[in-house]
C-alpha cells in the first residue's frame, strides 16, 4: 500500500481540460519512488535493479584451463606428475621444467604452468607426453572476464533470467530491486460482461484482458480484475477496500448519470490532479490522490479511448513509483493523411515506415482494431501543420 511519504509536496488543485503533455507531466511527478528492497535471487525476475551489480569476486577466480588435456612446465617433452580435477584440490606445488599435470576445463591451472595442451595435440609414450605448446594458449587468466569490484550492469537493468545467472555466478544471493507496484483494477459497467458472446445491449469487456499486461509493460503487477456494478455505493466501497499501490477505475470516468468516480473521489476525501484531458480519444480521465497517498487513476469506458488514457495517466505513474524517468520521445514524420484538431492532441494508431509513421486507421474510441494493427501511437498536438510527431510506443508483450 502507498504511504503518504510517497506523495510529492504541494498543493491539491483540481485541474480541467489539461492540455495532453502538461497530464502526463503531472502524472509522472504526482508520486514518489516505492523503497527498494533486498530479495532472494528467485523473487528478483522481472524487477529492476535498484543498486548497480558489482562483482563480488573474480571471473574466473583463480587461473583455470580451458580445455581438457595437460598443463604442462617449459618445452617437452614432459613427464605426466599428477592430475587436476575440475572443483578438485589444486595441484599442491609448482610445476617444474618437463612436467606436466593432466587437467579438466575449469580445473585450476598450477604455477609455473607454461600453457595447456590439449588431448588431442598430444602424443603419449608411457608416462611421457610431447606435443606443441604456445606459452600461454588454453588458460583463462584470473578476471579475465570480471575482476572483483567491477560493475557489470548499472541500476535500472530488468533482472533478466540471464542477470540472474550473471548476479549468481558473482557471488550474489541477493538483488537490491525496486519492488513493482501493485495495481487494483476496477472495471465498472452494468452493460459490461466479462466472458462470452454479449447480448443485446450488452458488450464484451475488452480493457480488462488489456489492462495487467499493459501494466506489466510499465513494471507494475496488476492484482485480479474486479468488475462492478454500476452505483456510487459499490465503487465507493471497491476502493476503499482495495489493497493496490495504485487504483485503477475503468469507466464511471464521464459526467453521465453513471459516471460516479467524481463523486465517489469527493466523498473519499480525494484530491483532484486531472479532471479531463484535452485529447482524442480519451477526454475523460482523471487522476486523484486519496487521503493516505494512493493515487486513483481514472479511465474511459471504451477500449482505444482507456488504452489512450492508460498511456497518458497510469504509465508515468507506475514508472514513477519504479524510480525510472519518462523514456525520452522518439520523433517521427508523418507518411500519410491525418488531421489534427484546433484544440486537443489527438493520438493516432500508427506503423513505423521507411516513410515515417503511417496511420493505419480504425481509431474510433471503440474500437482496438487499429491499434492492435499499429506499433506506436502518433501525438498529433492541436494545431498541428506537417512537423514531424511524438510516437508513444504500444507495448509488443
Amino acid at each position: 500500500m502507498t504511504v503518504l511519504s510517497r506523495a510529492r509536496p504541494g498543493p491539491a488543485v483540481g485541474h480541467a481540460d489539461l492540455p495532453w503533455d502538461r497530464a502526463r507531466r503531472l502524472a509522472a511527478a504526482a508520486t514518489l519512488p516505492l523503497p527498494e528492497a533486498d530479495v532472494p535471487l528467485s523473487s528478483a525476475h522481472g524487477r529492476r535493479l535498484a543498486a548497480p551489480l558489482r562483482a563480488l569476486v573474480a571471473l574466473p577466480g583463480v587461473d583455470v584451463s580451458a580445455m581438457d588435456g595437460y598443463a604442462v612446465g617449459g618445452p617437452g617433452p614432459w613427464l605426466v606428475v599428477g592430475d587436476v580435477a575440475a572443483g578438485g584440490a589444486p595441484f599442491p606445488r609448482r610445476l617444474g621444467p618437463g612436467e606436466a599435470v593432466e587437467i579438466a576445463t575449469g580445473a585450476p591451472v598450477p604455477e609455473g604452468a607454461v600453457c595447456v595442451v590439449p588431448y588431442e595435440k598430444t602424443e603419449q609414450s608411457g608416462l611421457s607426453i610431447s606435443g606443441h605448446c604456445e606459452p600461454g594458449r588454453h588458460i583463462r587468466r584470473r578476471g579475465e572476464n570480471v575482476s572483483e569490484g567491477t560493475v557489470v550492469l548499472t541500476s535500472g537493468t530488468v533482472v533478466t533470467p540471464v542477470v540472474l545467472g550473471l548476479a549468481a555466478s558473482l557471488g550474489h544471493d541477493t538483488l537490491r530491486v525496486r519492488p513493482r507496484p501493485s495495481v487494483s483494477v476496477l472495471i465498472t459497467g452494468d452493460e459490461v460482461v466479462g466472458s462470452g458472446v454479449p447480448g443485446p445491449g450488452l458488450v464484451r469487456d475488452a480493457v480488462g484482458p488489456m489492462l495487467p499486461p499493459l501494466i506489466a509493460s510499465a513494471d507494475g503487477r496488476a492484482l485480479p480484475p474486479r468488475r462492478l456494478a454500476d452505483g456510487a455505493d459499490p465503487l465507493e466501497a471497491a476502493i476503499r477496500d482495495s489493497e493496490g499501490d495504485v487504483v485503477v477505475v475503468c469507466g464511471a470516468s464521464s459526467k453521465g448519470p453513471a459516471d460516479h468516480l467524481r463523486g465517489v473521489l469527493g466523498r473519499l476525501g480525494a484530491a483532484v490532479l486531472v479532471d479531463g484531458v484535452a485529447v482524442r480519444p480519451g477526454h475523460p480521465q482523471a487522476l486523484a490522490r486519496l487521503p493516505g497517498g494512493r493515487l486513483v487513476v481514472g479511465l474511459p469506458g471504451n477500449p482505444f479511448a482507456a488504452l489512450a488514457a492508460a498511456l497518458t495517466l497510469l504509465a508515468p505513474v507506475l514508472r514513477a513509483l519504479n524510480g525510472r524517468p519518462e523514456p525520452e520521445g522518439e520523433l517521427s514524420a508523418v507518411a500519410g493523411p491525418v488531421r489534427g484538431h484546433p484544440r486537443d492532441t489527438r493520438l493516432v494508431p500508427v506503423w513505423r515506415s521507411a516513410r515515417g509513421a503511417t496511420p493505419v486507421g480504425h481509431d474510433q474510441p471503440g474500437s482496438l482494431r487499429g491499434a492492435a494493427i499499429a506499433d506506436a501511437l502518433a501525438v498529433v498536438p492541436p494545431g498541428w501543420a506537417g512537423e514531424p510527431v511524438e510516437l508513444l510506443d504500444l507495448p509488443a508483450r
